[in-house]
């Protein structure tokens, strides 16, 4: 696939990641034992991993608009990284934070 150029293409494949570990981490943490005190993780999972996703569309049709969306994005992602931070003893919370924190950061050097 064709892309604006290589960065593009690279930071589409770090919120496709991040999208699917918030995704997976969500489905995890439905599967703990304290579900009732992952709600606001499992929260944060979906919002970020819905940005990623919207924010990878709008990069891989190179839309004008897609910049807008990068504050926004992380914004989600560090707030994401936030809340699994607060589970560090679940592998797939402290993944999905170190992934977070990855994708934020790339979003911060496509600004």
């Amino acid at each position: 696939m064709k892309y604006k150029n290589q960065k593009s293409a690279e930071l589409i494949a770090i919120l496709n990641e991040c999208a699917a570990t918030c995704r997976f981490c969500s489905v995890a943490s439905l599967n703990e034992e304290t579900v009732k005190s992952m709600v606001s993780s499992i929260k944060s999972n979906l919002d970020c991993s819905e940005m990623c996703n919207l924010l990878a569309s709008y990069l891989s049709r190179n839309s004008a608009h897609a910049s807008h969306l990068l504050k926004e994005c992380i914004e989600i992602c560090e707030a994401c990284a936030t809340e699994c931070e607060k589970h560090p003893h679940m592998d797939h919370c402290r993944e999905c934070a170190e992934t977070c924190r990855k994708c934020a950061e790339a979003c911060k050097n496509a600004l």
